[in-house]
């Protein structure tokens, strides 16, 4: 098959290509706040996952440019879940009877109600039947007639609402900073 007569071929070696993609790649990386030592990382996966796929890859650069993009929103991701779920353990912990004398529970448990009310329906169900009933999330999403792969991400979102509702209430009615990167939706 004959190219167009207005098409060359150009024939770059691997180390040219980083060198010519490498500002996309850093503005790219800068944009979502990765930090450097898991920037590094990131990159290398994606650099990885692009030189096995070679020779199946049409335009490299853009491939590594959304690769490397979409490998940013799951770090963002796993981060918030961390976070989340280290504010559900830190809670349940507080709630514990071993920790807390009943006063304080109770208390606790008053100031979290009047935040849980503050959430949409569908979370304080959730939250009640996950944290409150003590439902695993299987049994969660029978009782809501959610998908048992769904409720996990579900969960997360809505400890989320909470978490954010918790840090506005802890620094005096000022508005918390509600998201971790500004792409985030």
């Amino acid at each position: 098959m004959a190219l167009p007569e207005n098409r060359a071929i150009v024939v770059v070696t691997f180390e040219e290509f980083l060198e010519e993609v490498r500002p996309r790649l850093k503005s790219l990386l800068a944009h979502w706040r990765i930090p450097p030592e898991d920037a590094e990382d990131l990159l290398q996966d994606s650099l990885i996952a692009l030189v096995f796929r070679w020779n199946l890859v049409r335009d490299p650069e853009s491939w590594l440019i959304g690769t490397t993009r979409r490998h940013c929103l799951m770090y963002w991701r796993r981060v918030r879940r961390q976070l989340y779920q280290a504010v559900d353990a830190e809670t349940l912990e507080r709630l514990s009877p071993l920790e807390a004398p009943p006063q304080e529970r109770d208390d606790l448990w008053t100031d979290l109600d009047d935040l849980i009310e503050q959430l949409p329906e569908r979370c304080r169900q959730v939250l009640h039947l996950r944290f409150r009933l003590g439902l695993d999330p299987a049994e969660v999403a029978r009782e809501l007639g959610y998908r048992e792969s769904s409720i996990s991400k579900i969960t997360n979102r809505c400890l989320g609402a909470l978490s954010r509702k918790l840090a506005a209430s802890r620094v005096g009615g000022r508005r918390a900073p509600r998201e971790l990167h500004p792409d985030q939706g």
